[in-house]
């Protein structure tokens, strides 16, 4: 991941990004808890958004959830999971303008069967580094 130079003040130099944040409701509970399907689906879906996956690796935990971390070269995507509440929480950051963040929750909330409860996206970087003034 390159960006362009920071300048003498401290910024972050040309970077621009933006990080979606979701929350996922009323899915199935085994949709959530099956680590091969939300591998193969997150993957699927950065890379039908565009991305370039590097890596992604896995963990269920017992007795329940399930985590997913995908590198991306434009950054990372997550997404932790919680069976018993039929939630699940989803990270996905990306730099640049050509992958839309907030589509690509969307379409994991689609895959795993649930509501999106709730969803953010923050524009980060050089566009917006007055607005911290």
């Amino acid at each position: 991941m390159s960006v362009g130079p920071a300048k003498a003040r401290g910024d972050v130099g040309d970077f621009v990004g933006a990080h979606c944040l979701a929350e996922f409701a009323g899915a199935p509970a085994h949709m959530l808890d099956d680590e091969i399907r939300l591998r193969e689906m997150m993957e699927r879906i950065l890379r039908e958004f565009g991305a370039t996956v590097c890596d992604v690796t896995s963990k269920s935990f017992v007795p329940q959830g399930v985590t997913v971390l995908a590198l991306l070269s434009e950054s990372h995507a997550s997404i932790h999971t919680y069976p018993e509440r039929q939630a699940a929480f989803v990270d996905v950051f990306t730099c640049g303008g050509t992958i839309d963040p907030e589509a690509v929750c969307r379409a994991m909330a689609a895959a795993v069967g649930a509501n999106i409860a709730r969803i953010t996206t923050i524009a980060r970087g050089a566009a917006h580094e007055n607005a911290d003034r």
